[in-house]
């Protein structure tokens, strides 16, 4: 995962010259420059953290010239000064060959971090060649470990059911499931598990997806529905369908007949069908699904 190079460059204090951090995810720029100035004691920031935006408006937006400036003066106090510029798919070509000229001989006691939107366009990869790249796109596999990197961060320690979990309910966001995290730090304990999460996003609610599970498997179609009625007013129709998915990939993994099998892999088929009957059309899919797993299930 990418993202653990950035993690080992900030617990390395950032000890390149210069960076540049690609991402398409805007989340991932934020947490990164979040990073970046956490290297800097609060007390030093407004002398050895500097950020400028090019997407910020001309009154607000600093010149080339002072940033450069800001680059090359030498820092208050002790250690390394640190220049954020964020957006930097946006700098003019002539700005590019002013930061293509400061590479040539950069300031020793300066960290320059780039953050640009998306990948490298030819003309900024030949003028940041020389600079360190990191990568910072997660794909979706890749998040129960994210999830799991962030949350040491934050003192918290998320066993990997857990995070798959909070992937299968929250999606792929990553702005929201960070948000989720900060919440079970709320819960006071640095070992979470699968149930932690789950009291955190039901909340106090009678019932939740493994109640559903339950009426499904036992042919409650009464129960079924009337569960799915509650938790269609708190819970978004891709949530609903993550928890199913999740709770029945925890079946699977158990010892089973071969006809229990049978029926897991038939239920799996049509959770990928209602996945994508969701994705254009809301909730209508998931009654759909709730129906034929109750079939299903009377089959068996």
């Amino acid at each position: 995962m990418a993202y653990r190079d950035l993690l080992d460059a900030i617990k390395k204090g950032l000890p390149a010259k210069s960076y540049v951090f690609t991402a398409a995810d805007r989340f991932l720029h934020a947490e990164a420059a979040r990073l970046v100035r956490d290297l800097v004691p609060p007390a030093e920031r407004d002398f050895n953290f500097h950020s400028f935006d090019l997407l910020s408006s001309e009154k607000d937006k600093a010149s080339f010239e002072q940033i450069l400036d800001v680059m090359n003066t030498v820092p208050f106090f002790t250690g390394r000064k640190y220049v954020l510029i964020e957006n930097f798919q946006k700098a003019a070509k002539k700005d590019m060959k002013k930061i293509a000229d400061y590479l040539m001989n950069p300031s020793e006691s300066t960290a320059l971090v780039l953050l640009h939107e998306g990948s490298l366009k030819k003309d900024a990869k030949e003028v940041l060649k020389s600079v360190k790249q990191i990568v910072l796109d997660i794909r979706e596999g890749e998040i129960p470990a994210w999830i799991g990197a962030t949350s040491r961060l934050k003192g918290l320690n998320i066993s990997r059911a857990a995070a798959e979990y909070l992937l299968a309910v929250i999606g792929p966001d990553l702005g929201m499931i960070s948000t989720e995290i900060e919440k079970l730090q709320l819960l006071g304990k640095t070992s979470i598990e699968a149930e932690d999460i789950r009291e955190i996003i039901e909340g106090k609610r009678t019932c939740g997806a493994f109640d559903l599970i339950h009426a499904l498997r036992d042919r409650d179609t009464e129960r079924a529905f009337a569960i799915y009625g509650i938790l269609r007013e708190t819970e978004e129709a891709f949530s609903l369908l993550g928890a199913l998915n999740w709770h029945y990939a925890q079946l699977m993994n158990e010892k089973n007949s071969p006809a229990e099998q049978d029926y897991l892999y038939n239920v799996f088929r049509l959770l990928n069908r209602a996945d994508m009957g969701i994705k254009t059309g809301g909730f209508y899919p998931l009654e759909l699904l709730l129906v034929e797993l109750l079939r299903l299930s009377v089959q068996r």
